[in-house]
């Protein structure tokens, strides 16, 4: 718009609505030494110059606006049509959604399958064949080279199921928190991969954005999010996960689903103490928090598995018994408390639980292979050392590290799949037992080494070796006096066999005549 026209010489070629002057242009209009400001209820200045020339001739009957011109007071640079991205919209954030939107997914995906395994890999350990007749031919003639498929098609069949059976409540249960603990218990273990730095950092290019403008790229970390107290965080998440199972049991109003929940809850909270502990002593020598710092360490220094072998069979036993897994199963005994915590339920809501314990045990694999096993890290291979460095940036190297990360946590979760076919459980007092009497002992004993350790500097993977061995040898030693176990004490029995009366002779050995002749003839 032309502003240097006078009042009664309207701009050529502009209609009145172009004729208007906006709040681009200008936040005030001046007519001579007198401001006409714009409309406060109005988003534009609402002044044609229909409406200023009314305010013009005012202005000449008072004998000040003759010859005036219009023109305008900018209080603010003119704002620009296409639309900035904001400041909070980062190359770091878009990263992280799409890092956790992939993560969900392949952990979900994972799970199904996990299932899958444990079945063939129980199959294998007692010397059966396990799934193998469902396939992805749908009955379809033109997919009949997927029918069986070595039962590839089982999650999917497992998953359709749940779905369609009944979901039952029994009655005089608490309905809300029924229905709500197994969402309780889901959750938990759906955010804890969060801080995993499953892909490294990444030279991420300038993103296109609305109108011409970009967003600047840069150094980013392929992470949920990548925080101070990232170790701190999925602590706090893995203890959440109690929650779920003690409501779901108090919710059932049974007696049996109420002690299961009870053992989780003691298991639990007895078995974060030495997990905190062989954390602490990580810690300790790494010297930081941060995630992607830990698998650093391990990159210039060695795996921490090699020179603490002690405290990571302590973290993975302290795993296993977070996750409820066998061994530690006995919050879901089916010889003595019939299902469990979870023997109410049925249809999804039954199918929430087993998707939590495999998420819980996926989560838990992934943090163990980020601090004993250094994480995406692959030394074996010069090229895989390469493209496994943390300096490593580019595409190619996020997508390897990112499947040698999810490798390793696969064959851990297998790892645990083996131990549960081959340990038979432990009862309820052997494990509360071991956890006070050996693990928490054996926890505080792994930090005071590790301390003295740090303190004279020895940071060698030998040095450290030597005091994991020499530690697990004194426990070995001591730990028959440590426990006071008496469960499996034999109680005596007056007038039995074991424990005779006074003046009573006990005899084991046949007497009669038939019994102690060779043959039955005789």
């Amino acid at each position: 718009m032309d502003t240097r026209s006078f009042i009664g010489e309207p701009v050529r070629g502009k209609t009145p609505t172009e004729n208007r002057l906006d709040e681009s242009e200008c936040s005030t209009v001046a007519i001579g030494a007198e401001k006409v400001p714009r409309n406060p209820n109005k988003g534009l200045l609402n002044h044609t110059r229909e409406t200023l020339t009314l305010r013009f001739q005012k202005l000449r009957r008072r004998g000040t606006g003759n010859g005036l011109p219009i023109r305008r007071v900018d209080r603010h640079p003119r704002v620009e049509t296409a639309m900035a991205p904001p400041t909070w919209l980062t190359a770091q954030l878009i990263v992280s959604f799409l890092t956790m939107f992939l993560i969900v997914h392949t952990m979900l995906g994972l799970v199904a399958y996990y299932v899958y395994f444990e079945r063939k890999i129980s199959a294998y350990i007692q010397d059966r064949i396990g799934p193998n007749r469902v396939g992805f031919d749908f009955g379809l003639p033109f997919l009949s080279f997927l029918k069986g498929c070595i039962g590839l098609g089982q999650p999917l069949a497992d998953g359709i199921k749940f779905m369609l059976k009944e979901d039952f409540t029994p009655n005089r249960v608490d309905k809300i928190l029924f229905t709500l603990a197994p969402a309780i218990v889901v959750i938990p273990a759906l955010i804890g991969f969060i801080v995993i730095p499953w892909g490294g950092q990444f030279e991420c290019p300038d993103i296109p954005f609305f109108g011409g403008h970009v967003i600047e790229g840069g150094p980013v970390h392929v992470a949920g999010a990548n925080v101070s107290v990232g170790i701190v965080y999925l602590l706090a998440i893995a203890a959440l996960g109690v929650y779920g199972v003690t409501i779901g049991g108090w919710a059932s109003n049974n007696k049996f689903s109420f002690l299961g929940s009870l053992r989780a809850s003691a298991q639990m909270i007895s078995y974060e103490i030495p997990m905190g502990m062989a954390l602490l002593a990580v810690l300790l020598i790494v010297g930081t928090l941060m995630p992607e710092q830990i698998i650093r360490y391990q990159v210039n220094n060695g795996w921490l598995i090699l020179s603490n072998p002690l405290t990571a069979v302590l973290f993975y036993v302290a795993a296993l018994a977070e996750c409820n897994r066998a061994p530690f199963d006995n919050a879901e005994c089916e010889q003595e408390l019939v299902g469990g915590f979870h023997t109410e339920y049925s249809s999804m809501r039954f199918a929430l639980y087993f998707l939590a314990e495999y998420s819980h045990l996926f989560t838990s694999a992934a943090f163990f292979t980020l601090l004993f096993l250094g994480g995406y890290h692959f030394p074996f291979m010069p090229v895989m050392n390469e493209l496994t460095s943390p300096d490593h940036m580019s595409i190619l190297g996020v997508m390897v590290k990112l499947g040698i990360f999810i490798t390793k946590v696969t064959l851990i979760v297998c790892f645990a799949m083996l131990i549960r076919w081959t340990i038979p459980r432990l009862r309820y007092d052997q494990i509360m037992m071991a956890g006070w009497q050996l693990a928490i002992p054996l926890g505080l004993a792994i930090v005071v080494v590790t301390s003295t350790m740090m303190y004279f500097n020895q940071r060698g993977i030998g040095a450290q070796l030597i005091a994991n061995v020499a530690l697990a040898v004194l426990t070995l030693v001591f730990a028959p006096a440590l426990s006071s176990n008496k469960a499996n004490r034999r109680i005596p029995l007056y007038g039995s066999r074991f424990n005779p009366m006074p003046g009573e002779r006990v005899i084991t050995k046949p007497m009669h005549p038939t019994a102690v002749a060779d043959h039955p003839g005789a």
